[in-house]
């Protein structure tokens, strides 16, 4: 996998037939590429595969020039592309849905339980000697069974997540999106909620939409102060949608009882930050699609996108711009 690819196309001039050749200049270092290679690399080019770590903004799109047709970014997320800037500029872009669906909403449920059943805590415990005997109430936390699970953005992750909590007797699902799904939320028996009443209401939120400007620090001050004090809050969407700083001040004041997350702003997370001091926080380094297959699909499916573009074929997963 290449962490960032310009692809220079040329036409075979000693074949009869039509067939194309790409000339890859490839960033091999799994860590990110520095913003000056970047500007130097990208001059000239046709494509660029980009990954999520990587900003491809008017800066960097103004370095490329009027050759760029094609960008493929190897996430199912855009917030780290300029969007109109490239929709105004003409230029095509692949993107990675569905592909990566059910091994983040398998990270979902995992964080979800790890966070609720306090997992790190207990592993501490029996690590530094804090497990003496067994107590009645000792390390106590929430189950699923005959809870309410609200969900922000019911997509296809946000079904994902819904299809595999069920089974553990889930009494009740609530969600909350710019629409009502009546479809998809018809499996679920999953009912369209205002967000405050789906604060209120859920023993656990699991936040699961997309990073918009509506959706930036959708969960704040206000919304925490909604939920329940023995709710726990998961969020495997962008760090963005949260007010950092709000949802420590909820854990530290117990306004709700533990959170789980995957994504933070900035990432990575800085060390020192105060989330990381509190115990009824799970933090996670961004794992939601980091399986093996997943992450070998998203890849193919990136480069194809980046080839079909260049060729100016349908690509397999084309962001509508």
């Amino acid at each position: 996998m290449f962490s960032v690819g310009f692809m220079h196309q040329a036409r075979s001039l000693e074949l009869p037939c039509l067939c194309w050749l790409f000339k890859l200049e490839q960033w091999d270092s799994d860590e990110p590429i520095s913003r000056e290679d970047l500007l130097k690399g990208v001059a000239g080019a046709h494509g660029i595969l980009c990954l999520l770590s990587d900003k491809i903004d008017k800066e960097v799109l103004d370095a490329a020039g009027s050759n760029l047709k094609v960008i493929s970014t190897l996430s199912v997320g855009v917030d780290h592309l300029a969007v109109d800037e490239i929709k105004k500029r003409g230029i095509r872009l692949g993107y990675t849905p569905d592909v990566l669906t059910d091994a983040t909403a398998e990270l979902a449920v995992a964080l979800l339980l790890t966070t609720s059943r306090r997992l790190p805590e207990g592993i501490q415990e029996a690590k530094n000697g804090g497990w003496i005997s067994w107590k009645p109430l000792w390390m106590c936390g929430y189950q699923l069974l005959n809870s309410t699970v609200g969900i922000i953005g019911l997509g296809r992750i946000g079904q994902a997540i819904a299809r595999r909590l069920k089974p553990f007797g889930v009494q009740k699902f609530l969600y909350t999106g710019r629409r009502p799904r009546a479809k998809e939320a018809a499996e679920f028996q999953a009912v369209f909620v205002p967000l405050e009443q789906l604060a209120a209401q859920s023993d656990f939120v699991v936040v699961s939409c997309a990073l918009t400007p509506e959706t930036q620090e959708l969960c704040n001050k206000n919304f925490f102060q909604k939920m329940k004090k023995t709710a726990v809050f998961v969020n495997v969407s962008r760090g963005d949608v949260v007010n950092q700083e709000d949802l420590y001040q909820a854990l530290t004041n117990g306004q709700i009882t533990a959170a789980g997350l995957d994504v933070t702003s900035p990432e990575p997370l800085p060390t020192n930050h105060p989330l990381f001091s509190l115990k009824n926080c799970v933090i996670l380094p961004h794992m939601g699609s980091a399986t093996y297959g997943t992450r070998n699909t998203m890849s193919v499916l990136a480069v194809n996108n980046l080839l079909a573009g260049l060729k100016g074929e349908p690509m397999p997963s084309e962001f509508k711009l």
